[in-house]
């Protein structure tokens, strides 16, 4: 059965309004997922702790099948309206409990796809680099320590739902991942200004992995130093760099077409 909350004093909106900040999501290990769409896309094995939902949400939809998954809490459209994130809230949110991955799982994985990314600080950029190493089907994402917070609102917005369906490592040491991937004879190319080949080049049927740099820096030196070959994307135009989830899909694709070309003999 919901439970209706009417005061802003009640311990759940004040919690929801702690969540704003990482170090309360960090502390209770959960994030929140808001809107319609989003909390859609929240796979059946995922750990759901509570929907909130608004009074306007509650009269207009039948919340009996979310009260089947979890409990639900029914907030004044005003109170609603304060603990979201966003300008015109659709109503529904929901907190959730984060997915632990297994590391050695992923580098076992027959024909392996990553990309690596240096202190990624735009939670845009973030959430859109997600969803596209989701639509080309990225074995793993691994972050590299001072990049922006994986469930920050907005990173999560720009995922549109795809930070479910791929795993996403957090505060990893570049130079330890670089070793777990030579170890493992995956090649680590970076994206690089310098570089000498073209990504059309290389064979990227076999397992692989892309470095990506910070938007504004690019790669630090000491990051591309970890990789094993530079690559470049070709721009025959004006402009001296691309956005770096522009950057990420265009190598992300070329992996996807050399994948989905028949072999030749």
């Amino acid at each position: 059965m919901a439970k209706y909350i009417e005061s802003a004093q009640n311990r759940l909106v004040k919690r929801l309004h702690g969540l704003k900040l990482r170090k309360n999501r960090e502390k209770e290990q959960v994030f929140v997922a808001e809107g319609i769409r989003f909390v859609g896309e929240i796979p059946k094995d995922w750990p759901v702790e509570c929907y909130v939902v608004s009074a306007s949400y509650a009269a207009e939809y039948d919340i009996t099948e979310l009260e089947k998954r979890a409990e639900v809490y029914v907030l004044t459209d005003h109170l609603f309206a304060d603990v979201a994130e966003t300008e015109n809230p659709q109503g529904i949110m929901a907190i959730c409990g984060r997915k632990e991955y297994d590391l050695a799982e992923m580098l076992e994985k027959k024909n392996a796809f990553f990309l690596m990314a240096e202190e990624m600080n735009d939670p845009g950029n973030l959430g859109t680099v997600i969803r596209t190493a989701d639509a080309c089907a990225v074995d793993a994402i691994f972050l590299s320590k001072g990049s922006v917070d994986l469930y920050n609102p907005k990173t999560l917005r720009a995922t549109m739902g795809s930070v479910f369906h791929i795993p996403v490592f957090q505060n990893v040491s570049l130079d330890e991942m670089a070793t777990e991937l030579r170890e493992q004879g995956i090649p680590l190319y970076a994206a690089h200004l310098q570089g000498r080949q073209y990504p059309y080049s290389l064979n990227l049927r076999r397992a692989c992995a892309f470095l990506i740099g910070n938007e504004a820096r690019g790669l630090s030196e000491e990051a591309a130093a970890l990789c094993d070959s530079y690559v470049k994307i070709p721009m025959p135009g004006q402009a001296e760099s691309l956005n770096a989830s522009v950057a990420a899909a265009v190598l992300l694709y070329e992996v996807v077409r050399q994948r989905l070309i028949p072999r030749q003999n």
